[in-house]
């Protein structure tokens, strides 16, 4: 049976839902999704830039509190809003990941109203 480490605390985004925000399993840490929230799990309501980019910052906050960078990162699964916010996402996803970029989903109009963008990721943290 694989051993399953929780990243949390630090100045990781609390949340009162039942997720942990990642796991370390093996030589791979799985990274919940991601919203725009403030440190203590509420949601910042912005522009889609603002959510997007909130979002991605949160996420790799967990990253690096797990030892890794966005650089490591095998997969990424992202869910857009709408299809109109697709252009500024593939702007600002450039911003966060470099080439080689890592496998990809992106699925659209998923999130309802409540949120403009939500992000989860699979990141390499073997030697």
């Amino acid at each position: 049976m694989s051993k399953k480490t929780v990243i949390s605390g630090g100045n990781i985004p609390k949340s009162p839902l039942p997720f942990s925000p990642g796991i370390i399993s093996g030589d791979y840490l799985f990274v919940s999704g991601q919203a725009s929230v403030d440190d203590n799990g509420s949601i910042v309501n912005d522009t889609f830039e603002g959510e997007c980019r909130r979002s991605f910052d949160n996420l790799k906050r967990i990253v690096e509190a797990a030892g890794a960078s966005l650089d490591d990162a095998v997969q990424v699964r992202n869910y857009v809003g709408k299809q109109e916010y697709l252009a500024e996402f593939n702007a600002i996803y450039r911003a966060y990941f470099n080439e080689p970029y890592p496998a990809r989903t992106t699925l659209i109009g998923c999130l309802g109203e409540l949120l403009k963008f939500e992000v989860d990721v699979v990141i390499y943290v073997g030697k």
